[in-house]
């Protein structure tokens, strides 16, 4: 725990990270990981009671300091050089989209991209945009 996700720090007992790596990602290009989490939403829902399709979604973000490479930016608000997450979840707090990038887009631009995954994965009659 003390190296957060690291790829080479996997535990002893497991495959050498190299082939880990290479099945998740296979697993994650293909969608069968977000296949396997939407699945389970709609289980989760059902089983305390609620419609599978949720019909309110929690919105918000999180800038994140990182000295990593890559997406990163600065959001001038928070003062923040990093990454920032938008996530949407429901009223029970399960997650249905989510959305990393670099820290410096606007909240607005992110909240659009994420409804718009949103109108494609439930097929809303009426659009969030």
């Amino acid at each position: 725990m003390r190296t957060g996700c690291q790829w080479r720090q996997l535990p002893k007992d497991f495959p050498p990270w190299k082939t880990v790596y290479s099945c998740n990602s296979r697993l994650k290009k293909s969608g069968i990981w977000q296949e396997i989490h939407d699945f389970l939403v709609k289980k989760v829902r059902e089983m305390i009671g609620k419609n599978k399709t949720p019909s309110v979604g929690i919105i918000d973000s999180q800038s994140v300091k990182t000295t990593q490479k890559g997406s990163r930016g600065y959001d001038a608000g928070k003062k923040i050089k990093g990454r920032k997450r938008h996530i949407i979840v429901d009223t029970v707090g399960l997650v249905i989209a989510a959305e990393v990038h670099s820290a410096s887009i606007q909240d607005r631009d992110s909240a659009l991209n994420l409804f718009a995954k949103l109108n494609a994965k439930f097929n809303f009659t009426k659009s969030f945009c």
